[in-house]
């Protein structure tokens, strides 16, 4: 855990979020700036800031949690359709330097 990550401090319960799912690896939680109806970011609960830096397990996660939100789409509220989005650096408009999925839907996406 990073002492000073937003993330870190919203798994460790530090700062408050509206949890939806969470087990040992990953949490999703609703985003606080919400970009569509549903908004939604997982985390991992390993501070790792970029992908570049995941190790196997981490990779491992990750899987682990593309299958979860499939399995979750009722519960979620995007049985419709879903897009999922890593940000990855600054150019990429990374905010948080903690790995982490957003998850929209809810309502006909935009195109890009």
């Amino acid at each position: 855990m990073e002492e000073n990550c937003v993330f870190c401090k919203i798994i460790k319960g530090e700062i408050p979020s509206t949890t939806l799912y969470s087990d040992d690896d990953f949490m999703i939680i609703k985003d606080i700036n919400p970009q569509a109806k549903i908004h939604l970011v997982a985390i991992l609960k390993n501070h790792i800031p970029h992908i570049d830096m995941l190790t196997e397990k981490g990779a491992s996660i990750l899987g682990k949690i593309m299958s979860k939100i499939s399995h979750l789409q009722e519960k979620l509220g995007i049985s419709e359709g879903y897009r999922l989005i890593i940000n990855q650096g600054k150019n990429a408009n990374q905010t948080v330097q903690h790995i982490h999925i957003h998850i929209l839907g809810g309502e006909k996406l935009k195109d890009f």
